[in-house]
């Protein structure tokens, strides 16, 4: 998908009806058929359940590419605002950890799904503070063996986050800010990032 949702409708045709259903980044769709004259600019999809919708063709990604570090960082930005949801896994709402593990996975590397387990996965190497890098992942809690957030540093002192603290959702913050600077347990680095990959 080339947006943050798309929207699905029984017919192709946006003005008929109000949409069917509206789906969140990354959902994976069967095409079956191509619109045709006037509904050229549509494509029929086949959903889970067998049902058939219709979704404009400028809304789907047909050929996505694994996103650089920086192209990682810029989708996150289109996600600021969204409205933290606990245990999210989707642009419908994410948590800090859904959040992250789908910046790394737009990236081509999965990584695993909870903040403790991404602090602890092998697939990353410990980073210095004072080392961080852009697209390097941040890790905090009360020590290194109770992780409770993440965050994805992006340069400049920032990161960005899902967060809870102060208005949930989507945010930058400055590292150097509090509760931030104190509860920064962590810092990891993707040991191999895909081919043509920049830093």
């Amino acid at each position: 998908m080339s947006g943050l949702t798309a929207n699905l409708y029984r017919e192709p045709d946006v003005t008929a009806h109000q949409p069917w259903l509206t789906i969140p980044f990354e959902s994976r769709l069967e095409i079956t058929a191509e619109g045709q004259g006037d509904d050229d600019g549509w494509l029929q999809v086949r959903l889970v359940d067998g049902r058939l919708a219709w979704v404009q063709r400028g809304d789907l990604d047909l050929a996505p590419q694994k996103l650089t570090i920086e192209q990682s960082i810029a989708l996150g930005r289109r996600f600021l605002g969204t409205t933290y949801t606990w245990a999210g896994t989707s642009s419908l709402g994410f948590d800090c950890s859904g959040f992250t593990q789908m910046l790394v996975r737009s990236r081509g590397i999965v990584m695993p799904r909870d903040a403790d387990l991404q602090a602890a996965w092998s697939g990353a190497d410990s980073v210095d503070r004072k080392r961080l890098r852009p697209g390097d992942l941040l890790f905090f809690g009360s020590s290194a063996d109770h992780i409770t957030h993440t965050g994805m540093f992006i340069g400049r002192g920032q990161f960005i986050h899902d967060t809870t603290y102060g208005h949930p959702g989507v945010q930058i913050s400055r590292l150097k800010d509090q509760p931030w600077t104190r509860l920064l347990v962590a810092g990891r680095r993707i040991k191999q990032e895909p081919f043509g990959t920049a830093h």
